[in-house]
């Protein structure tokens, strides 16, 4: 998957959860919402052979609020990608496998939360990405599974998809899931070719987050 798209899908995602919906109405001056990193335990990403690309800042700025009152809303979500090297015939060897996870403030004002996220199924969070950003074509639900993720059960949804790499169309399985941790939502999304199973290994990466990112 050429980076441009792998890093498109993960910056999609995160555009998309800050972006949807109403955040509310806030007081006072300009205010940022700022989510803690994620990651994955280096042993677990070690073992699954995947790498980790960095950690990067989502920054969406918003005006909410009624004409003459409206108030400027800073939403910064964290976004860590790890990638893999794979290799499918005619294409070769490539970093194939993707892994990323969003980490996207709550938005809590006075109990409540604002972020669309907390009511976004994995359905939901599939159809954005693909509606908006046309990465993912031929969705389809296949399958789900419970995981652990941070200490709470999450459902693991997979979907079968299709994506177009270096000009040929693949087939590609993608999973999905989301929880909420301390104040933040975290989603999770991983992606690899359907004729490479790489179904363990993304799912030992989902057992493995860190929130927030070692060293923080």
């Amino acid at each position: 998957m050429p980076r441009v798209r792998r890093r498109a899908l993960a910056v999609a995602l995160a555009l998309l959860l800050a972006t949807s919906g109403c955040l509310g109405v806030l007081s006072g001056d300009a205010t940022t919402f700022e989510a803690d990193p994620a990651d994955v335990d280096d042993a677990a990403a070690s073992e699954t052979g995947f790498e980790k690309n960095g950690t990067r800042d989502s920054v969406v700025t918003r005006e909410i609020g009624p004409d003459g009152v409206s108030e400027t809303v800073r939403v910064v979500n964290k976004v860590t990608t790890y990638e893999k090297t794979l290799e499918i015939p005619l294409l070769g060897s490539a970093r194939l496998g993707v892994f990323s996870i969003v980490s996207s403030p709550a938005v809590e004002i006075a109990g409540q939360t604002f972020n669309p996220v907390a009511d976004y199924s994995n359905d939901r969070l599939v159809q954005l990405v693909t509606n908006r950003f046309g990465s993912l074509s031929n969705v389809e639900q296949v399958g789900s599974r419970q995981v652990t993720v941070l200490g709470s059960q999450t459902t693991v949804t997979k979907y079968s998809a299709t994506t177009t790499v270096q000009g040929q169309q693949i087939d590609v399985f993608v999973h999905v899931t989301k929880v909420r941790h301390e104040d933040d939502f975290l989603v999770g999304i991983g992606v690899y070719p359907q004729r490479l199973d790489q179904e363990s290994e993304v799912l030992s990466l989902y057992r493995a987050i860190e929130h927030p990112a070692s060293g923080e």
